[in-house]
């Protein structure tokens, strides 16, 4: 479970982490670009998602029929997703093609053709993304309620709007593409099996002579109201609520992932229990931590039948409430146990570390190791985990409905 972080700055300030992995002949990395949705201009919530595709439909020397077959030749598993934050841009492959593959992202990242021909199917594509969430009520309540919770623009929808991308224009998204993607606030990560003087090297030459780039700070407005409800005429009411808590740069961290876990981490967790289970309220009950840099919450998501929707909110909440009254010991060491199983599946993948390292160093300005998040989990206590709850009680709740029937939210 040791592990070992690679790092080097750029003069632009780009930052570069690695983890090499043993046993492994695999590679992942990500570029982080500082394009996630809270960062688009006003009025274009979407626009990374629609930069995310156009920019791969040509770079380079390449058309788009030429990029496709050259990433394709690699035998990359390709990956992509917009965040709060950040725009990630990256993939798994075999380790002897990192170089041609970095080489083709750096392409795509500096030297996209952007053709206006291009432009529409690659809106369509994410114009395509946000509908789906119609289809997906147990999605689109989540959506919502991220919205709702963060203070704007911090809890934006990293699908987007269907009315801002319908307006976006190619001007405007080349506009957002130049102003977002600035490779001196990239943070670029690898895992797996790597020579990282090599990797050093080529990102020196690819990206050293981008300018110095200075952080942006993402103004904030108030967070909207406690309760919305989204009439749907579907058979069930889709509950999504979330509450605020300690961050994930704080150090009550591993006590609020615990009691989480005490809370929601499998079919023997207090929620499963007591709603499902005992009472029998609803087909679906959850809750996970969720946190940004600057703030956090604890998100669960039930869907019920119209008539025990109030009943399934009301015993949620009490039960989020319930657990700074005491936990048991069998009920911490289960929580640590199905943690610590998590933290092992995750250091099996490259492309998991690769995420990792590069969410840990922007949210904390260092990476943990494998070994530290082990140890800090194991330290947690019965007395360490109420305390946090104490000192950090679940008061307010913001709250979601999408169905045909509304709730009371006290």
């Amino acid at each position: 479970m040791e592990s070992k972080t690679d790092k080097c700055v750029l003069p632009s300030g780009m930052v570069l982490l690695g983890e090499p992995m043993e046993g492994v002949e695999s590679v992942a990395f990500d570029f982080m670009l500082p394009a996630g949705a809270a960062v688009m201009p006003e009025g274009t919530c979407g626009a990374a998602n629609v930069a995310s595709d156009w920019i791969f439909r040509g770079a380079g020397p390449r058309d788009n029929r030429a990029l496709g077959d050259a990433l394709d030749g690699l035998g990359l598993h390709r990956s992509d997703s917009v965040g709060s934050s950040h725009l990630s841009v990256g993939a798994a492959l075999e380790s002897s093609n990192l170089a041609e593959a970095l080489a083709l992202h750096a392409d795509v990242i500096l030297r996209p053709h952007l053709k206006d021909e291009e432009f529409e199917p690659a809106k369509q594509l994410a114009l395509e993304g946000v509908l789906a969430l119609d289809d997906e009520p147990r999605q689109r309540v989540m959506v919502e309620l991220r919205k709702r919770f963060y203070p704007s623009p911090l809890g934006r929808s990293t699908s987007g709007e269907i009315a801002e991308l319908k307006r976006l224009t190619t001007a405007r998204t080349r506009a957002v593409i130049k102003d977002t993607f600035d490779p001196a606030q990239t943070i670029f990560t690898i895992a797996g099996k790597y020579d990282f003087d090599a990797v050093r090297e080529q990102m020196e030459q690819a990206f050293g002579a981008c300018p110095a780039g200075t952080p942006r700070s993402i103004p904030t407005t108030p967070r909207a109201g406690k309760y919305t409800h989204i009439p749907n005429d579907g058979a069930q009411v889709h509950i999504g609520l979330m509450t605020e808590t300690v961050r994930f740069a704080d150090d009550d961290y591993y006590d609020i992932r615990v009691a989480t876990s005490i809370l929601s981490g499998g079919m023997s967790a207090r929620l499963f229990t007591e709603v499902r289970e005992k009472r029998g309220l609803c087909y679906a009950v959850g809750a996970r931590y969720h946190s940004l840099k600057d703030a956090a919450g604890i998100m669960c998501y039930a869907g019920t039948a119209p008539e025990k929707a109030q009943e399934t909110l009301d015993v949620i909440v009490a039960e989020f409430r319930r657990l700074a009254e005491g936990i048991t010991a069998e009920e911490l060491e289960r929580a640590k146990i199905g943690l610590k199983s998590s933290l092992i599946m995750q250091s099996e993948s490259s492309s998991s570390r690769a995420g990792a390292i590069g969410s840990d160093y922007y949210m904390l300005g260092r990476v943990r190791s494998l070994e530290e998040v082990k140890q800090r989990i194991e330290r947690t206590t019965v007395d360490s985990v109420l305390a946090c709850l104490r000192n950090h009680p679940f008061e307010e709740f913001t709250v979601v409905t999408i169905g045909p029937t509304e709730v009371r939210v006290g």
